[in-house]
């Protein structure tokens, strides 16, 4: 059975606060941003325009007219707001609008004319992926009013104040502190570029260049390119040099010398590596300055007035202390609906009772420590809370709720990074898993084996999508299974190659310990398969085909990329891979070894469902291990012979 949520008292649930429903919350969902204009898309196109457009352009050699290293603040400048873009794409995306706008400024500044930046193949192409990230990011923007208009309807006319604890709870201190000691880094760093460029250009006005032949370009001993120069009366010299193949053998170059002094005027300093810690602490900086205010003016916004109120569910995550919201009619925690990181706000006011067992409560923390450590604590358990603000992509929350069934005060907390919807995306975090007994629990009258399973879809919804069938129902490996399979076995065979085509030496230890593995993993990934019928389970692994009566099943569960068949007594069944799950719920598909674990579990639980006749042998399926097996030492055999 599962574990009611924890309750809310009822006196600190504003009055006439609304349930965020099942119903609504999907349609909240239903509004996310399409996935083309997910930011890795914007940011991919992004660079890659930017690369095209910089191997396109003709290289300019280092000249005396033109000397390499001199001060382009504007190079520098484009480069920096480049990169604050790359990140606000992902995390600010007012701020990306404004940062593709100075991108594309600085681009058509940076050119001779417009019209022919606009009309080189390169420039368009960076043209065209400024228009698609813009584009993708007012569809960002778009969604999230969308969401914030659907998540006011569903909260309706109530409004309460926000707790005095939140009141007081302030962001952005260490995003700015950070931004003060960045951007200090950043202007010293500029200082010293700029006190080393003027303390060349004193030097080089009290000299007269003097023209040198360049008699041998190489490597020193420290891997450094040197010119080895003849400059007539002031005998031979050497200098060192960023760009050795514009001064072959040779050819006529200036330099400046002034006693052991001397540099190439086409190669006046080096402040290369002073620009980039500059350029990095410069966007580092700016980026948490960036944070800092807009942390303030969300906490700022959040305290200005009374607010829209929800109730709802929370649970925090169990591995990165993620908040997971859900319906309020999910008791569950089936379907989360947004995460975010929290912290808790305190009014100040201190307890003055003090614990009189502190001892045991650090023995108890100990003992906790250790459990999370074995990974035996148990899930966080689902709360009743009230949610104060308006929930979007992007947006800024509090919310009250009690800790657990012990602690009779309620704790206020407050979100410190944005809202995030959870739907499939490139990119997210895994939501928590809540415990779930497994069949043959006492909830569904069979005997209890004591184990438990992640989160599964409900039984009712899965069989809801089940008509019953005769012939016995078989699953197996599919496309995406069958092409992660081709991947390792090509894998594999490159690696016998790699080892055997050297004869006979030490690197054949290797093959022992890879290849079993590998024939493995390419058996299962090509081969795999489940057939139900009238008397059990056929499951077809990498070297047998097992047969599992019903009675003898405990419970069958997906779990990453293989599914796990547990029986009453013996040892798990487990087949992997069979498939890839994290591209094919990208691709928006569900993981076909899901909905075989799905409706293998359906199957269990309903015995309606089950088929009526027996499996035969050409269902059962063969196992495809002991032929991997042949063809890898014929494989193996005829690199060594005949390579």
């Amino acid at each position: 059975m599962n574990t009611p949520p924890v309750p809310l008292p009822a006196e600190r649930i504003p009055p006439g606060t609304a349930e965020w429903r099942s119903a609504d919350a999907r349609r909240w969902l239903a509004a996310v941003p399409a996935p083309w204009a997910h930011p890795l898309w914007a940011t991919g196109a992004l660079a890659a325009a930017t690369v095209w457009t910089m191997e396109s352009g003709p290289e300019q050699p280092c000249t005396t007219a033109s000397p390499c290293g001199a001060e382009d603040w504007l190079g520098f400048a484009f480069f920096a707001v480049l990169l604050l873009t790359f990140y606000w794409l992902w995390r600010q995306p007012r701020l990306a609008l404004a940062g593709l706008g100075g991108l594309l400024a600085a681009f058509l500044v940076g050119g001779d004319d417009a019209g022919d930046v606009v009309a080189d193949p390169s420039g368009l192409g960076f043209t065209a992926a400024l228009a698609f990230a813009a584009a993708g990011l007012g569809h960002r923007l778009s969604a999230a009013a969308r969401q914030r208009a659907l998540a006011r309807e569903a909260a309706g006319p109530v409004v309460a104040p926000l707790p005095d604890a939140a009141r007081g709870f302030r962001r952005g201190r260490v995003s700015l502190v950070l931004a003060a000691l960045l951007l200090a880094s950043a202007g010293y760093g500029y200082w010293q570029v700029t006190d080393e460029i003027a303390a060349y250009e004193e030097r080089a006005a009290r000299l007269v260049p003097v023209t040198a032949e360049v008699t041998a370009n190489r490597v020193n001993d420290d891997e450094v390119d040197v010119l080895t120069l003849d400059t007539g009366s002031l005998g031979t010299r050497t200098v060192e040099t960023l760009y050795p193949g514009d001064f072959p053998v040779g050819s006529r170059v200036d330099v400046l010398v002034d006693g052991d002094w001397t540099r190439l005027v086409a190669e006046p300093y080096d402040t290369v590596d002073g620009e980039l810690l500059t350029l990095a602490a410069l966007v580092a900086g700016l980026g948490f300055f960036a944070n800092g205010v807009d942390g303030r003016s969300r906490a700022e916004r959040l305290r200005r007035g009374p607010l829209p109120v929800l109730k709802v569910l929370v649970r925090e995550g169990e591995d990165d202390g993620r908040v997971w919201v859900y319906a309020a009619d999910d008791p569950t925690g089936a379907r989360p609906l947004l995460h975010f990181h929290t912290l808790y706000a305190s009014d100040g006011e201190e307890d003055e009772e003090e614990d009189a067992d502190g001892e045991g409560d650090a023995r108890e923390g100990l003992r906790r420590l250790g459990a999370i450590l074995k990974g035996e604590e148990p899930p966080a358990p689902l709360r009743e809370a009230v949610l104060y603000g308006v929930p979007y992509a992007g947006a800024e929350l509090a919310f009250v709720a009690r800790e657990d069934e012990d602690d009779a005060e309620v704790s206020v907390e407050c979100s410190v990074t944005a809202v995030k919807p959870v739907v499939p995306k490139l990119l997210t975090g895994r939501a928590p898993r809540p415990e779930r007994k497994v069949p043959g629990s006492p909830s569904d009258g069979r005997p209890a084996h004591g184990r438990t399973t992640p989160p599964q879809r409900p039984i009712q919804e899965i069989a809801a999508g089940m008509a019953p069938t005769a012939a016995p129902r078989v699953w197996s490996a599919h496309g995406m299974s069958r092409a992660v399979g081709l991947c390792l076995l090509a894998f594999q065979g490159g690696s016998i190659w790699g080892i055997v085509d050297d004869g006979l030496s030490w690197s054949w230890l290797l093959l022992p310990l890879t290849v079993p593995w590998l024939t493995k993993s390419v058996s299962t990934a090509l081969g795999w398969r489940v057939t139900a019928d009238r008397d059990g389970v056929w499951i077809t692994g990498p070297w047998r085909v097992r047969h599992l009566p019903w009675d003898a099943v405990a419970a069958v569960w997906h779990k990453e990329d293989g599914i796990r068949i547990d029986p009453v007594k013996g040892e798990r069944i487990g087949l992997s891979p069979t498939g890839w799950s994290w591209l094919e719920r990208r691709l928006g598909r569900e993981p076909h070894a899901q909905r075989t674990a799905d409706e293998l579990r359906a199957l269990l639980y309903d015995q309606g469902l089950r088929p009526l006749e027996e499996a035969g042998p050409g269902q059962q399926g063969m196992p495809l291990g002991p032929v991997l097996v042949a063809v890898s030492v014929v494989w193996g055999t005829a690199v060594l012979l005949l390579l």
